[in-house]
């Protein structure tokens, strides 16, 4: 699903050059879960903004399920990015104003040719996997953290991509709470198959998936 070879990643602040990541090589099988832990720094989340498109290295190759990325556009890989991605972050990043069956529905709106009646059976279909369709019309600021990390997968889950990405999904929320988005995300594997990759420092996390990636100092170090 995800080959990469030989990122590299550096950012230059005056003379002085900042490498970010040292030359990773990495690959990531249809269905996995994996989880990539390191501490605070070592380039995880830069990796993940890499595999997920929302950044470009410097230098290197990136295959996503047999396509070279950087070979593609902005526009191809916006429309990429939309049909075959899902993100899940620490910070939720939902919209305060919106409800949370909107919430879910915003990625479908960047889609051509999908039907209303077809977004909606989607983010119904999606709420109730997350347990969450009883809070379909509650904004944000009416959940708990842990429900609006289960909107923020319903969102990340509304587009049927093909690999989920994950930073520090737990780590706003407390452990019983964090346990239970854990346990949503195996089943979501188990069941769905989807491809997911877990960044985190938290080895309580990493230890319940499959692979475990050591990282540290833009290094991959070792696997497990």
């Amino acid at each position: 699903m995800l080959v990469l070879e030989n990122i590299k990643k550096f950012y230059k602040i005056g003379p002085i050059k900042i490498e970010v990541l040292k030359d990773i090589s990495l690959e990531i099988q249809d269905k996995e879960l994996v989880s990539i832990i390191g501490a605070s720094g070592c380039g995880k989340s830069t990796l993940m903004h890499i595999m997920g498109l929302l950044d470009q290295p410097t230098s290197g190759t990136y295959f996503l399920d047999g396509e070279d990325v950087f070979k593609l556009d902005d526009n191809q890989l916006s429309v990429l990015r939309n049909k075959k991605i899902g993100f899940v972050f620490q910070a939720f990043y939902l919209l305060p104003r919106l409800t949370a069956i909107e919430n879910v529905a915003l990625p479908l709106t960047y889609r051509d040719g999908i039907k209303k009646k077809d977004i909606e059976e989607l983010c119904w279909y999606y709420l109730k996997r997350v347990k969450m369709d009883n809070r379909a019309y509650h904004k944000p600021n009416e959940l708990s953290g842990g429900q609006q990390q289960r909107i923020a997968i319903a969102r990340a889950l509304v587009t049927e991509p093909s690999v989920l990405f994950a930073d520090e999904p737990t780590g706003a929320l407390d452990s019983k709470v964090g346990q239970e988005i854990m346990d949503l995300f195996i089943e979501l594997n188990e069941e769905r198959g989807i491809t997911t990759v877990i960044i985190t420092h938290d080895m309580n996390i990493a230890k319940q998936c499959r692979r475990i990636i050591y990282m540290a100092d833009g290094i991959l170090r070792e696997e497990i």
